[in-house]
């Protein structure tokens, strides 16, 4: 893997389509009337035109401010405001007006807080249930600082799909992230499976950032090992100056031999391409991952 000549040109295949239909504008609207946060917006998702006019967005619950600084997240960092605990029911309200069939729940990491707000996760769940009793929901959370309490609240509440980054490979962990740790990450899913079995997990590593092919392939291994059972591979782009640099871009055939490494290692559903991201058509890993546990 060597490093593009020229960072700061982006190739043809990361151009973004812009759509700002009415189906943006309302989820927009939507998003502020509620006092809502979305990572769409606070990472700078480039894939946000297209969800929300898809009518699909990720909800970032306990506020916008992170108590962590990974070098590639975009995410406000500093102290955190008060815990909302009408955060939930409001977030279960968006999604019923939006008619969602599938709802991913992320947060801000909230180290400030003694179970690193797992409650509110399990609350948001259940308000969402209320409401939308056919809605699957998938939570993408942070370590809780490997607080398996805290993960054993958010398990009990019963997601459909348990989502935990591992971000990037190993040797490269340390230096993108902040407090989070590989290894940490990992026994995160382990537990997640020991806990539920039945509940299909989820992690996502980002490329572009100095990683070798045989770390990406090590890392789909140790993923593998924890019986995880989807995978979200896809381009990391600078947020801005101060963040970490792209050291490449990677090629879509790339990705696509990726994905063929991550089927054939196990894996239920590999989202493999430049401009996926985590829970990009996270509504259509639901089906096989429900398959794959038949």
């Amino acid at each position: 893997m060597s490093k593009t000549t020229d960072k700061a040109r982006k190739p043809d295949w990361l151009r973004i389509k812009l759509t700002t239909d009415g189906n943006y504008a309302e989820i927009k609207d939507m998003m502020r009337s509620k006092t809502l946060h979305s990572v769409c917006e606070e990472a700078r998702c480039p894939n946000i035109y297209e969800c929300w006019a898809n009518r699909t967005a990720t909800f970032m619950i306990l506020g916008d401010i992170c108590t962590r600084a990974c070098r590639f997240c975009a995410v406000k960092t500093g102290l955190p405001t008060e815990l909302d605990l009408q955060e939930p029911e409001r977030v279960a309200e968006a999604a019923e007006q939006m008619g969602l069939r599938h709802c991913v729940v992320t947060s801000v990491a909230r180290d400030d807080l003694k179970d690193g707000g797992a409650s509110i996760f399990a609350e948001t769940i259940r308000a969402i249930r209320r409401r939308l009793p056919l809605c699957s929901v998938e939570v993408l959370i942070p370590d809780f600082m490997g607080n398996w309490e805290a993960l054993q609240i958010v398990m009990d509440a019963n997601p459909d799909i348990l989502n935990h980054n591992i971000e990037t490979v190993e040797r490269l962990s340390d230096r993108v992230r902040a407090k989070a740790k590989y290894n940490r990450s990992i026994e995160l899913l382990k537990q997640a499976k020991a806990m539920k079995p039945n509940i299909p997990t989820k992690s996502s590593i980002m490329l572009g950032v100095g990683e070798e092919w045989d770390e990406i392939i090590k890392a789909m291994e140790d993923l593998r090992a924890v019986d995880c059972n989807i995978l979200t591979l896809g381009q990391y782009l600078q947020p801005t100056p101060n963040h970490l640099e792209v050291e490449r871009y990677v090629h879509p055939d790339e990705f696509k031999q990726l994905k063929e490494e991550g089927l054939r290692r196990g894996f239920s559903h590999v989202e493999s391409g430049p401009m996926v991201r985590s829970s990009y058509h996270a509504h259509e890993q639901v089906q096989s991952a429900a398959a794959s546990q038949v």
